[in-house]
């Protein structure tokens, strides 16, 4: 059966240091979001790096258990990469990385590529990543990115500058958060940003802003949309989860590049599905059924 959706980034344990002590989580931002698009239902396919101790196992578990198929050339015999999290007062968190991001290029027969976070940043991996993107864009695939900027880890800020209008360029569909935008363009609205980014070539561009909700430019014009009211556990994965509901309504909805209205919708569903995910512990995005239900 043919790949929906290949995603290809990084794949990682999450240690949260928090008020209860310390606790795993399977993460890793391209993970977070495979899992999302799988528990919609889209058969998708992720292409990482884990090793092949005991985390990568139970990473390798935990994404199956949600339907995702691991590619078999992400396995090697490295430690598999973590990410430490202390959470802040207002729920957010704070990251140290140990990561090892190192693939070789893809084969792909599927409807759409995402990639986004470390993978696009960290070499060598890469610039694999962002070939791959090209590729896919090249073949007349459907392409989605989310820069999800590490400023820690994207090195020389010039390169990653370049990086990531490389992969902007190749996208149809571009994510990013408030604090993404902050980082790439400094002291700008994203009344600016986001028509400046569209035409770079996406064909929607949508910046997240936490409880503000999400803003967008689409087909026609502007968009705005509130975030889902909800009590927040934490923020962990909940840019993954809106990323994730975006993918599969613009693989269900054909009209959501032509129209502001399908835009709105699928807006709408998105910030349910992160308003799910920030009210639960660690990144678990929900099921369709979930996210229909509220809606």
């Amino acid at each position: 059966m043919k790949t929906q959706v290949l995603v290809i980034g990084e794949a990682l344990i999450d240690i949260v240091d928090g008020p209860g002590g310390v606790t795993e989580f399977v993460g890793g931002s391209p993970a977070n979001v495979a899992v999302g698009l799988a528990r919609q239902g889209l058969r998708t396919q992720l292409y990482t790096r884990i090793g092949t101790d005991q985390r990568g196992i139970r990473i390798a578990e935990q994404v199956a258990a949600s339907g995702v198929g691991i590619v078999s050339a992400s396995w090697t015999g490295a430690p598999t990469s973590t990410a430490r999290a202390r959470l802040q007062p207002d729920g957010s968190a704070a990251y140290d990385f140990d990561l090892d991001w190192a693939i070789e290029a893809p084969e792909c027969d599927a409807d759409a590529v995402h990639s986004g976070s470390i993978a696009l940043f960290l070499d060598p991996g890469g610039d694999v990543a962002l070939t791959a993107l090209e590729q896919a864009a090249h073949e007349g695939r459907l392409v989605t990115v989310d820069p999800n900027i590490r400023p820690a880890l994207v090195g020389d800020r010039e390169v990653a500058l370049r990086r990531f209008w490389r992969a902007a360029a190749a996208a149809d569909l571009l994510k990013l958060s408030d604090e993404d935008a902050a980082w790439l363009f400094p002291g700008r609205i994203p009344e600016e940003v986001l028509p400046d980014l569209a035409g770079r070539g996406p064909r929607i561009v949508v910046m997240t802003q936490g409880g503000e909700g999400a803003m967008a430019y689409g087909p026609g014009g502007l968009v705005n949309v509130p975030a889902w009211p909800v009590h927040v556990t934490d923020t962990i994965g909940a840019g993954d989860a809106y990323m994730a509901s975006l993918i599969a309504s613009a693989l269900d909805d054909a009209e959501l590049f032509e129209q502001e209205a399908a835009l709105e919708r699928a807006m709408r569903r998105a910030a349910v599905a992160a308003g799910i995910t920030v009210s639960r512990a660690g990144a678990n995005p929900p099921t369709r059924a979930q996210i229909d239900a509220l809606l």
